[in-house]
């Protein structure tokens, strides 16, 4: 990159950051993206005419309000609630609702903007948005669960729809609040639509919908792996997070060949030297589903060890997948993986690594695939049951996992496209501009709105 395109680059920052100060994640989200769509779109006069790039990290529309109810012991409780729809040029605003204690505006306009590519991978019809609260569900009775849901849903009704916004589950937002919140969606509309995803089975919910974002990290890696001349089987995975996204990339993983040896959760990590088994996951499944419990048990009952307030990092394996939080990957981290022999990282969750990670892996020409790519999935089926509910119909467990592997494969090839370089594939790069194109395009087409 030369001098003119930095300093272009560093511009664009310093205003972003002007206009959204103490911002930290959007920013880093933000500069992740222009620092490939900035040189891509030099020679492009149509992108700077139409302002694409400062309209892109302006969203449409933020929506904030107080979420007022009545825990347990007759208590009135005031949380704060939060929609960002950032663009809805391809198609209706779509992404999840995170409940979580300390979740923060600057986190969902960051989410928000990287869903926005992210669905444009999918090639499916759908504009990005993020939403939540500083509610924390953890601790709280199903009905103290129940009543925060239905009101948090009456204030945000007004701003979804099937053809508006259709929100989905997230980090805090499981079935259970899916379920709340599409009742009371249904009470106060009077129309079953669908509105949101992740729903039961029974009300319009997928198939597939719980697997996608772990299978679909782990069939990206695949796909990295084979333009290589490589695979899965006989691998060594490390995997962060203990979640529902990191529990299904194990799974899929496993199934593939590979042999998983660690998990993690807020107390710490296991490292699990003989690898998971089939029976040792739905120990884990169960332990964070129905107990609620700390990876600390798993450790005391298979007799493995128990890394307490640390990650995984440290652990050799030859690949791995970040499937917990924002940022969980960074310098140290990324240095230490590529030290002990990792080749290959597929982001499962959202941004998981920073931007000095992301330069260690790419200046180790270790295949990455970052997040907007690689846990494509969730959204991806989501999607597919946004088109099940449309058409009232159902596919079968078949069906969807093949459609939801030709999208991953599909997106990996968009990254291909456009990511190719001298030393081998640049994911971020081919990821963000094959996002960038369909959704500017379409701005372009609508003229100034």
């Amino acid at each position: 990159m030369n001098k003119a395109t930095k300093s272009q680059i560093n511009q664009f920052m310093e205003g972003l950051e002007r206009r959204n100060p103490g911002e930290a994640m959007f920013h880093q989200a933000v500069y992740e993206v222009i620092s490939s769509i900035i040189p891509y779109i030099q020679d492009k006069p149509e992108y700077h005419e139409y302002r694409i790039l400062e309209r892109l990290t302006e969203p449409d529309r933020i929506v904030s309000f107080r979420v007022c109810w009545e825990d347990d012991k007759g208590n009135v409780r005031v949380n704060r609630g939060y929609r960002v729809q950032h663009n809805n040029s391809i198609g209706p605003y779509k992404g999840g609702i995170r409940f979580h204690h300390d979740l923060n505006l600057a986190e969902l306009k960051f989410l928000a903007f990287e869903q926005t590519f992210k669905n444009s991978l999918t090639g499916l019809p759908m504009g990005g948005g993020k939403g939540g609260s500083d509610f924390n569900p953890k601790g709280k009775s199903d009905r103290e669960v129940m009543r925060f849901c239905q009101s948090f849903m009456t204030q945000l009704t007004r701003h979804i729809g099937p053809h508006t916004d259709i929100p989905a589950g997230d980090i805090g937002v499981g079935a259970r609040e899916i379920s709340y919140m599409f009742g009371q969606h249904l009470r106060l509309n009077n129309q079953f639509t669908g509105v949101l995803t992740g729903k039961g089975l029974a009300f319009g919910g997928s198939l597939v919908r719980t697997e996608a974002t772990g299978y679909g990290s782990v069939y990206f890696m695949e796909d990295m792996l084979k333009q290589q001349g490589n695979s899965l089987d006989g691998k060594v995975a490390t995997i962060s997070g203990s979640g529902n996204v990191a529990q299904f990339t194990a799974e899929k993983a496993m199934q593939l060949g590979a042999k998983v040896v660690t998990l993690s959760d807020r107390s710490g990590f296991i490292y699990d030297k003989e690898g998971l088994s089939h029976d040792k996951l739905e120990f884990v499944k169960s332990l964070k589903t129905n107990k609620r419990g700390t990876l600390k048990e798993y450790a005391d009952e298979f007799g493995c060890e128990f890394h307490a307030d640390a990650k995984p990092w440290k652990v050799p394996c030859d690949i791995a997948f970040p499937s917990a939080t924002q940022n969980d990957i960074d310098e140290d981290s990324a240095k230490l993986l590529v030290k002990n022999g990792c080749i290959g990282v597929s982001e499962g969750a959202n941004m998981p690594s920073t931007i000095a990670a992301i330069d260690v892996f790419q200046q180790s020409n270790l295949l990455f695939g970052p997040s907007k790519a690689a846990n494509a999935g969730g959204v991806a089926i989501s999607g597919l049951e946004m088109t099940q509910n449309s058409m009232r119909l159902s596919w079968s467990v078949d069906e969807l996992n093949e459609r939801l592997r030709t999208i991953m494969r599909d997106i990996h090839d968009k990254c291909l496209e456009h990511g190719i370089e001298k030393n081998g594939v640049n994911y971020v790069k081919g990821a963000n501009i094959a996002g960038f194109i369909k959704v500017a395009n379409a701005m372009i087409a609508y003229g100034i709105v």
